[in-house]
């Protein structure tokens, strides 16, 4: 073929091409990479902590023990983000592992804020020496606190917490009625129940049927009290009767 008939045959494609499907092709594809480089750029500086940083932490709620300091260090390493790229999330979880902190809630507020609302452990009761109940049954470990020194000392099995302070509840309870107290209150590995009442007296509930003991303590103590001597421990673990341990003597009668 001679180069006059390729050129030729070239002038005829020519002819054939849509060149209106062809410019607007390379259009869409312009338009598609001036947004894809706008987006991108836009990305840089939302994402810069220090075109966008976060300005402000306004924290709520009532606290007892978890300092602006603790929250500060909480939340150090998340505060070198930008306000658009942090993490709620784990903003959240960095205030929950504070000690004292039940739980946490945060949200962003336009332009460079974010606003946090703390609620605190509202304790119940020491758990096992040195760990703690919170009001629904559940342990949480915290610093000690000597304004809480007067909650009652319950001890137990891990997995029976709840229970124990819900029995701590009742028994309590039903003391109260009559003028007493309950200090502490004790579950075995057994699951035998031992009691301290706010006067020092020890209860030996036994296994089984310790509202009803606790009740039979309550009938008999006022006889009790009226002895010369002081009583140190009642066992209760009997179908009928008690067993009284005396504070001075440390005998037992039945």
């Amino acid at each position: 073929m001679s180069w006059k008939q390729k050129g030729k045959e070239w002038r005829q494609s020519l002819k054939q091409v849509n060149w209106y499907l062809c410019f607007g092709l390379l259009f869409l594809i312009a338009v598609i990479g001036s947004f894809s480089a706008i987006a991108w750029k836009l990305h840089l500086v939302l994402n810069d902590a220090d075109a966008m940083p976060i300005e402000t932490v306004a924290v709520k709620g009532d606290r007892q023990y978890t300092s602006d300091v603790a929250i500060q260090s909480a939340l150090q390493d998340l505060m070198m983000t930008s306000f658009f790229s942090a993490d709620v999330a784990q903003v959240q979880d960095a205030l929950e592992n504070l000690p004292w902190v039940y739980q946490a809630s945060v949200r962003r507020v336009w332009p460079a804020k974010l606003k946090v609302f703390i609620q605190e452990q509202k304790a119940a009761a020491h758990w096992n020496g040195d760990a703690w109940l919170n009001e629904h049954g559940e342990v949480f470990d915290a610093p000690e606190q000597s304004s809480l020194a007067h909650l009652p000392q319950l001890a137990g099995p891990e997995n029976m917490a709840n229970r124990i302070l819900e029995s701590y509840r009742q028994i309590d309870a039903l003391l109260k009625i009559h003028g007493y107290g309950l200090r502490d209150l004790h579950l075995s590995p057994r699951h035998a129940w031992r009691a301290t009442l706010e006067n020092g007296i020890h209860l030996e509930l036994g296994r089984e049927d310790k509202m009803a003991r606790v009740q039979r303590f309550i009938d008999v103590y006022p006889t009790l009290d009226k002895q010369p001597k002081m009583v140190a421990k009642v066992d209760l673990r009997y179908d009928t009767g008690l067993a009284v341990g005396w504070d001075d003597t440390k005998e037992e009668s039945q």
